[in-house]
């Protein structure tokens, strides 16, 4: 039976959650995910995980937040007048706010506090600092 490896463009089905079951994606039911193999379109840790499976296998892969997302660093949370916001944007708690750099590059950043004057708001991805498990099929290789 022909096992994944890199290089080979894979078709899954999967259900990320964190260790303590909370769900936070699934495309069950839906498309199969696709992407090659060692190409870095996933984080490190779902590729190993997928590397090695043969069509129809299932498996659950659990990932610390070193081969996801990274730890949370702290150096990414800043405090910002909340007159920077345009007004016309309702800021609510979790929402995510897009900003571009310097260098054109488009940034977001998730809304964490909101006070009369400023808001705090944290550039790293949310699923940093977390270990991730995923329950992983294999649909296809294409």
């Amino acid at each position: 039976m022909t096992q994944a490896k890199a290089g080979d463009t894979v078709r899954i089905h999967y259900t990320g959650t964190l260790e303590d079951g909370t769900q936070f994606d699934s495309n069950v039911g839906g498309e199969p995910l696709q992407f090659t193999l060692g190409s870095g379109e996933v984080i490190t840790g779902f590729d190993a995980g997928v590397t090695g499976m043969a069509v129809g296998e299932s498996k659950t892969v659990s990932i610390p937040s070193t081969e996801a997302y990274g730890q949370h660093d702290p150096s990414k949370v800043q405090t910002v007048a909340r007159d920077r916001v345009p007004a016309e944007i309702d800021l609510q708690l979790g929402m995510q706010l897009g900003a571009r750099t310097e260098d054109g590059r488009q940034i977001t950043f998730t809304v964490i506090d909101i006070a009369d004057a400023d808001i705090t708001i944290d550039g790293n991805h949310p699923l940093a600092g977390k270990d991730l498990v995923f329950e992983i099929e294999l649909v296809e290789i294409v």
